[in-house]
């Protein structure tokens, strides 16, 4: 059996464990060892396991800060957890694959990400036991604490842009013929995605429309930028309100076409809503009522 030895000065844990864990889902065929100055060696492969040694203790000095941790709750890792969703939710909720999958490398062709992305993903979901072993297809376990979890990232006291049409004609116009315009960059966030979703349950709210970066816009040169078709802080009551989307991959990949324009996926829209100071948690639990929960 072949081996790739690597020499590092020091040697997490969390590095290690990544490392064999790619290595046994991509290259099982080929044994692995990690030798670091500090007196450890651990190493994957048949026969040996003798070889393995702990790196004595030493106290680590961490100064003015907190070690980070993996975040479960990357932009890429809640794009993955809506593809491993997406087969159980209704059709046209979410713009996803609608498969199973076996492994690492099929889950990251599915979702368009890295395989070291996938593989990372699928062992910090390993590591807090989301993630069910014994099934033949990836399955995720605990969803209970698994979305009482992704609720903690639901964004909170965001800074949005009024912006007002400038041509006389109808909103709902504007904004189909503005989003088609700037597609990928933009859709139909919160309240508005909630009811062109068909979940909503809050009115009077203005439009949001989500972006990926706030537009510039130069309306002494209106051609050739969509975002001149709005006029910013207007003096009169805002059309919408623009708002960077806090993980733009996830937003973006998982929105879908409703009624012409794009809207956020309905675990989007649930997440943006949570903490809205406008009966936000009052659409939240309706929309987790009536699409979610039987998820859980």
């Amino acid at each position: 059996m072949p081996m790739a030895v690597v020499h590092v000065d020091h040697a997490p844990r969390a590095l290690v464990a990544n490392v064999m864990a790619f290595a046994q889902e991509f290259a099982a065929e080929v044994a692995v060892g990690f030798v670091s100055a500090e007196g450890a060696s651990e190493f994957l492969g048949e026969g040996l396991e003798g070889l393995n040694v702990s790196a004595p203790f030493r106290p680590r000095q961490v100064k003015g800060t907190l070690i980070r941790t993996d975040n479960l709750f990357s932009d890429l890792n809640q794009w993955m957890l809506k593809v491993l969703l997406a087969p159980e939710l209704p059709e046209g909720m979410l713009n996803a694959p609608r498969g199973q999958y076996r492994n690492g490398v099929e889950l990251a062709r599915a979702a368009q990400v890295s395989a070291m992305t996938a593989s990372r993903f699928l062992q910090q979901l390993r590591r807090e036991r989301f993630l069910l072993e014994s099934q033949e297809f990836l399955t995720l376990v605990q969803r209970e604490e698994l979305f009482e979890r992704w609720s903690s990232v639901a964004p909170y006291g965001t800074a949005d842009l009024p912006a007002r049409f400038l041509a006389n004609i109808q909103i709902e116009d504007c904004v189909r013929e503005l989003l088609n315009k700037v597609e990928g960059d933009a859709c139909l966030g919160l309240f508005a995605a909630a009811d062109g979703l068909r979940v909503g349950h809050v009115s009077g709210v203005p439009r949001y429309i989500c972006v990926r970066h706030m537009p510039r816009f130069n309306l002494a040169t209106p051609g050739g930028n969509p975002w001149n078709a709005l006029q910013p802080f207007p003096k009169e009551a805002p059309h919408v309100l623009l708002r960077v989307a806090r993980f733009p991959e996830s937003t973006f990949r998982g929105a879908v076409r409703r009624d012409g324009a794009m809207v956020a996926d309905v675990i989007q829209v649930w997440l943006d809503v949570l903490n809205h100071p406008t009966r936000g948690r009052e659409q939240a639990e309706h929309i987790f009522r009536k699409v979610l929960r039987p998820l859980v």
